[in-house]
Order: structure tokens, then sequence, then C-alpha cells
């Protein structure tokens, strides 16, 4: 029997209907075909990978094509490379960057950033938006994939209103989340919550099921005004209208399991940040959309690669099948089997091998043991996966040598292979300035809303992101080779500033309490 944790989510229809009822356009109808492609390469699903055949007596039979799943192979790479508990997101405020840091890990944020960026190169687009819980007054970050972001309205410039869907879990029972980041004055002054205000206000159904906030829902509706709880919003009239003092806000609307709106205790309806910043911020790989044109979402990162993945599982297939298909064979003399009595019949006892690499030769006493061993053409076979490999690697920008086979038949690493592939350095930096933008975007967002909340958090200027590339080159090396360049054309704090994301004040003041320290001290350190 199917349950709900059997099934892949993709946005139902009642939502869209619901959006587009509101007067969207939901860019996700052009997208969705690709998408859905894209997860099933992912998955190594679909007819390439389990498909009918028929034999030469016209019997048809099931046939599945083993897999080393290499889109999954790809995203994951990308993922790794880009992401770790290392990286470190600066803010030109050291107060700002020691926060951030305690709240990333705190959150687990990095942790998970990596598995949503994973999907995102996949699927080619993924999401972060902010999650308020009002009643213990704190930030999270909720992570999304394509087959959960709706954009709303963007321009060559970026998206500015997005909507997210999810299942979230009520009473036991599975429901559909709408929550829609809108900029623009789409409630009366009396039809919402603020952040400021003093009474408290709800935060969204939180997708583990728990329920969120107090359970004054219906004081919402009495309080404030009953339409604020039955009214639908209208989308503004157009983007040129949103004036520059507006603030982005959050609407959360619910659906049962048949599509009917359901009001859940403990969720705020609709919700001002009073925010004028983006409450969200999109992931994408830096690679142009060719499948939909302007389309604000972005393209996986094995679009182009889909034949090559098809060649490397069809000579992996092969080169399985090569190796159990030339088993050794033993073909056995009928006097070496023993009989019993079948009936009326005397049958001869089998020995029990299931995997057909021990045969009777009926009727026969000559050589009574003989071995049939055909000749292995792995050499031929491996090397057609090695070539399918190079080319997958190229075609996903991580050049010709990043999956090829060392003296060893492993894989080498990017470390090994990073001296001569340039290309897969110059996509690294191409996708690190992508998701750098992304980074700072949902950075500030949490900076501001913790502020709301009553941190005392000066102004954080603006947000870098130190990514830790030790993977793709000697990390070590070059702060070896900075330490030895300091008093010379580096100052203590300068090196200080560029290898752990202290402001210029802070690695100043700490380069001053450490005092002269020399360089084989410095060394052994790093």
């Amino acid at each position: 029997m199917s349950t709900v944790y059997d099934e892949i989510y993709w946005i139902p229809e009642h939502v869209r209907s619901y959006l587009t009822n509101l007067g969207y356009h939901l860019p996700l109808d052009a997208m969705e075909p690709h998408i859905r492609a894209w997860d099933d390469w992912m998955a190594s699903r679909g007819d390439f990978y389990d498909y009918d055949d028929t034999d030469s007596f016209g019997r048809r039979y099931r046939v599945h094509r083993r897999s080393i799943k290499p889109a999954m192979r790809v995203c994951r790479e990308w993922g790794t490379l880009l992401l770790n508990e290392r990286t470190v997101v600066a803010t030109e405020d050291q107060t700002c960057t020691d926060w951030l840091s305690d709240f990333y890990k705190r959150t687990g944020f990095m942790r998970s950033a990596q598995a949503s960026t994973v999907k995102a190169f996949g699927l080619g687009t993924g999401a972060w938006a902010l999650w308020l819980d009002m009643e213990k007054r704190a930030v999270r970050v909720r992570h999304y994939d394509a087959r959960m972001v709706v954009p709303l309205t963007w321009d060559e410039d970026g998206v500015t209103e997005c909507a997210f869907v999810t299942r979230a879990f009520y009473r036991g029972k599975a429901i559909d989340q709408l929550q829609l980041h809108l900029r623009g004055e789409l409630c009366g002054d009396d039809d919402f919550w603020a952040v400021d205000d003093v009474c408290p206000t709800f935060p969204v159904v939180m997708p583990n099921g728990r329920e969120g906030g107090n359970r004054a829902a219906n004081a919402f509706s009495e309080e404030r005004g009953n339409r604020a709880v039955n009214e639908v919003w209208e989308p503004n009239a157009a983007v040129n209208e949103v004036s520059e003092s507006a603030t982005y806000k959050i609407i959360t609307v619910c659906f049962d399991e048949h599509g009917v709106e359901i009001e859940p205790e403990g969720v705020a309806k609709c919700f001002d940040t009073n925010m004028k910043i983006p409450t969200f911020a999109l992931v994408k790989p830096a690679i142009a959309n060719t499948r939909v044109d302007m389309s604000p979402y972005g393209q996986s990162v094995f679009a182009d690669a889909v034949d090559a993945i098809q060649a490397v599982d069809l000579t992996f297939d092969a080169l399985i099948n090569e190796v159990d298909l030339a088993k050794m064979r033993v073909f056995l003399s009928d006097v070496m089997f023993d009989r019993e009595k079948d009936g009326k019949r005397s049958v001869p006892i089998p020995f029990g091998k299931t995997d057909c690499t021990v045969f009777r030769k009926v009727a026969s006493t000559d050589d009574i043991i003989q071995q049939f061993a055909p000749p292995l053409r792995t050499s031929e076979q491996t090397e057609a996966f090695r070539v399918a490999l190079q080319m997958l690697g190229d075609l996903c920008g991580f050049g010709l040598t990043y999956f090829d086979f060392d003296a060893t038949g492993y894989v080498k690493t990017a470390t090994e292979v990073a001296s001569d592939n340039s290309a897969l350095l110059r996509n690294i930096r191409a996708h690190e300035n992508a998701l750098e933008q992304s980074l700072a975007t949902i950075s500030h967002a949490v900076l501001e809303a913790a502020r709301r909340f009553g941190e005392t958090l000066p102004d954080e200027g603006e947000v870098t992101v130190k990514f830790d590339d030790s993977i793709v080159q000697d990390v070590a090396a070059e702060k070896q080779q900075d330490m030895a360049e300091v008093g010379v054309v580096m100052q203590p704090w300068e090196y200080r500033a560029k290898w752990y994301g202290e402001d210029e004040a802070t690695a100043q003041a700490r380069a001053r309490d450490l005092g002269p320290i020399s360089t084989r001290d410095v060394r052994l350190n790093t």
C-alpha cells in the first residue's frame, strides 16, 4: 500500500490553481518536464534503466541495467568542492561575523546547505528562505529544491518574489504548505501581525509536524478582523508600483489531502517581516538556461551530458556482464551424479548450484570432467568505461582528467589533477561567485531578522565568503608562502584577515595580542 512517504513530492494541482487564481503565471509549467527528467537521471530511473526485451522464442522479460549513478556522482562532487564546514561567511564587522559563524554552526546550516547545493546543481535550482518562530523569537533557514520553488516576480537581475511549496504534517495528517515571500502592500494595516508587535505572532507549520507558537489562532481573527483570515490577497498589479519602502510579507496557506484550504493552529496567514531586503535566496549553477528562454530557473549541471551519462552506465553494465557471462563452466559426465527415485523414474541429484556453472552431459561417459572458460575482454571494456568517464567529467565542467583512472585503478582526487586541470579551477570560481551571492543574500536576511528579534548587532556592511579550496589546491603551501612574506610585503594583520575572515580592526588587535611569532611557529600551527 502506497503512503505519502513513498511518493516523490511535486507541487500538487490545487496549489498551482491557487496561485493561478491570484493572477500569477507559473514559470514551473515550462520547466517541470526538464526538472522531472533530471530528477530521474539523478536516481537512475526510467526506460533507460528498466526496460522490456524479447528472447529468440518471442518471450518478453524485464531487464534492469546496472548503474553507478553518474548524474548523482557529478552533483555530489560539485557539492563537496564548493561547500563544507570550513566555508567562512565574513562581514565587514567582526561582531556580525562571529554571530553568523555561531548561528550557522548551531543550526547546522553548512551541512544542510551542501546537501541542498547537490540538489540545486542536479535539478538546476534550489533556494534558502527564512523561517521565523515567534514563540521562541528565533530565526531559521529552510532549504528547498527546484520541485518546491515557484518564482513569481523576476527580471535579469534576479527573483524578487517567490513561493515555496512543501509537505508538512499537522496532527498526524499530511498537508501542503504554500509560503509566498512577497514585497509590497498586500494587506490592510490591520490584516497582519508585524514582527515588532507586542502581541505574539505565529510561525508557519513546522516540517516535522509540531505546532509552533501559542494556540491563539482564533484570537488572531477576532482581534485583527475576520478578513485577516478569510480574505484572499491579490498580487501587485505591476512590479514598478512597489514603493521603495515596501517590506517583505510571508503569506502562508495550507491545504489538506483533498486540496481544501485549512487553517492550522499557530500559523499566521499574513506576516510582515518589516524587512526591505529579500527574505530568500535562490541557488543555481553558473550555467545559462538553454532549455527555456528567459526562465528564472537554472539548468542542471549535467543537462548537456545526458549522452555521456548513458555511455558511462552502458559501459559499466557491459563490463559487469562480461565478467558474469565469462564465468567458468564445468561439464560433468552422467557417472558423476548420484541418482534418486522420482516415482518410477531414476533422476540425477543436482549439485545445488543455481548460477549455471555446473552442467550434466547426458548419457556420456567420456571426459568425465570438462572445463570451459571463455576469454575475458575486460581490458577493452575498461578502456571504453574510462573514455566515457572522461567525457562525463569534461561535459560537466571537471575537465578530462578528473574522473580518470590512475595506475592503481582508482579515480584520482581533485588535488592530484588540479595542477593540469585549468577547466576545473575556472568552473569552480564561476560557481563560487554565483554561490557567494546567494550566501550573502541569506546572511543579510538572517542578520536583519535577528535584529528584529532583539539581537544587538551593528550594520554588517558587505558580506563575503571564504571558500575552502584545499580540495583543489594546496592551502597549507599557500599559507606558508604568505607567512614567508609577512614583514616583507604583508603585515601580520593582513595575514589574519586573509586566512581567518577577520575584519581589519579585529585582525590588527589580535595580531598585537599574539605578539611576535616566529615563522617556524606559525608554520607548525598551520
